[in-house]
């Protein structure tokens, strides 16, 4: 090893400068104001890759209009409980940056967070009477109260003008609107939060370089092996806690890490496409993220939305995404990333898996086979009036799904977010994609509590939480006026009434 290698002892490493170990970060150094964290990416910015606006949904998830979290079964039923988990987290976070605007610790939250009306829209016979059922279930929570339901073609015309123009009463046609859906540049956030954590004692950032090597030692320990892809610098880094949030790069690192916990674990990565609309007329129509129901197979990033946005102070209108194939787990990987991640301990759930999934690999061919015309003719059911001119296509960001072994089925493929975390505490990988950053404090929450245990228990600790998310160890759906009230504060800290 050279002399000129450079050594450190922090408490805790975090890898990949996104959403998630910014939101970590941040909520550790709340926590016990005298750790010591050093964050490591090996692209030369934060945010540049999944948390990126250009490369994710920029909904604000909570389950308002996202039709995939609330699927119907074989006897028509449809069960509530993941969109009520995901729009109880998503309260969660709203609290957590009402709290740093508050404390001036992050600022101008007009730069990260804007209120939108979030829409589901359907047509068919069967999908109405889907999205009616869906609407009846959610509006009798507290959390979806405000949902309001309508298949008056003068209704939908006031609600989503854009997408009503040029249509007939040809068929059935219904959509749910949530006005106090938001969308969010979690880019913008995510460097905000980087910001005020930079200014902190005992906080270091490192941009180009790249982690090569983790490695438990017996005492239980890490060495961390370290290389600057500027200067060639090497590092050692001997933390007592690692948090992995690199995206696609978790799994190659996970692999690395090489801990019982981490094994049978594989990716699929699935790649992403938006058609940007270019008519500053046309962007100004419309005003609501409008999602609808994805193709069969398709992954969740997939499901179709034409989206109002805010994206470095311009006003923006995407449709898509597109979805593809690509080898690479990451917008910037290698197309060796795929091959690279197949181990001996995750190639049968990965095929396994793989078979199980026949419709989403047909939905995938069928997408890398799109043609501009298919782009424009999948755009027009949502704008009808679209003109081809007035659209681009740019690509969007790239996500990896994960498989992992299961006791009966032998492999399956998660499409949600997924936290391996070591028994002893000291690694914690996340995996996956959506609903992601939108969940990202109630996700780092957990992980502190998995991985902090003992100082979770402190009184410090328990006070500091509740200073900084009311809401913390209560349901907000179980408890309508705290809901309003929490609701009410941060829409008045976050400029979002």
């Amino acid at each position: 090893m050279s002399d000129t290698t450079i050594r450190t002892n922090p408490d805790v490493i975090l890898i990949g400068a996104g959403i998630m170990s910014a939101t970590l970060g941040v909520i550790l150094k709340e926590l016990q104001p005298n750790i010591t964290i050093e964050i490591y990416e090996r692209l030369d910015n934060a945010a540049c890759e999944s948390s990126d606006a250009w490369n994710n949904a920029g909904t604000g998830h909570s389950a308002f209009c996202e039709l995939n979290y609330t699927p119907e079964a074989a006897d028509g039923t449809i069960s509530p409980k993941k969109a009520i988990s995901i729009a109880e987290s998503f309260e969660v976070s709203r609290q957590f940056w009402a709290y740093l605007v508050q404390q001036n610790k992050v600022v101008s939250p007009d730069k990260f967070i804007k209120s939108v009306p979030h829409l589901s829209f359907v047509w068919g016979e069967k999908n109405v009477d889907y999205l009616k059922k869906r609407f009846e279930v959610l509006q009798s929570n507290p959390l979806f109260q405000d949902m309001n339901f309508s298949t008056e073609f003068s209704v939908l015309k006031e609600w989503m003008p854009l997408v009503m123009e040029g249509r007939e009463l040809s068929e059935p046609m219904a959509a749910t609107k949530m006005d106090i859906g938001t969308d969010v540049n979690f880019g913008e956030l995510t460097r905000n939060m980087f910001n005020y954590l930079q200014t902190l004692e005992g906080v270091t950032m490192h941009f180009n370089n790249e982690v090569r090597k983790l490695k438990q030692r017996k005492d239980g320990s890490w060495r961390i092996k370290v290389r600057d892809l500027t200067t060639g610098q090497k590092r050692r880094v001997y933390p007592k806690f690692i948090f992995i949030g690199a995206g696609g790069g978790s799994l190659p690192l996970l692999e690395n890490a090489n801990v019982p916990e981490g094994k049978g674990y594989g990716g699929f990565p699935v790649s992403g496409q938006w058609l940007k609309c270019t008519n500053p007329e046309v962007i100004a129509k419309h005003d609501a993220k409008v999602y609808g129901k994805a193709s069969v197979g398709a992954p969740p990033m997939s499901v179709p939305h034409i989206d109002s946005r805010m994206i470095n102070g311009e006003k923006q209108l995407l449709f898509g995404p597109f979805a593809g194939f690509s080898t690479r787990f990451l917008k910037n990987g290698s197309y060796s990333d795929l091959p690279l991640s197949i181990k001996s301990d995750n190639i049968i759930p990965m095929v396994i898996a793989g078979i199980k999934n026949i419709p989403l690999t047909k939905y995938l061919i069928e997408q890398v086979r799109q043609k501009p015309k298919d782009r424009m003719n999948a755009l027009r059911e949502y704008v009808p009036n679209a003109r081809s001119k007035d659209w681009k296509l740019e690509r969007a960001g790239q996500r990896v799904q994960v498989i992992k072994k299961d006791e009966k089925e032998g492999g399956i493929l998660e499409f949600g977010t997924e936290v391996i975390t070591t028994n002893d505490g000291t690694l914690s990988v996340l995996l996956g994609a959506s609903p992601g950053a939108s969940t990202a404090v109630s996700v780092m929450l957990d992980v502190v509590q998995k991985c902090f245990k003992d100082q979770m228990k402190t009184k410090e600790w328990q006070s500091k939480l509740k200073v900084m998310i009311p809401s913390f160890g209560q349901e907000l759906n179980a408890n309508p006026d705290l809901l309003a009230e929490v609701r009410k504060n941060t829409a008045d800290t976050l400029g979002l009434n």
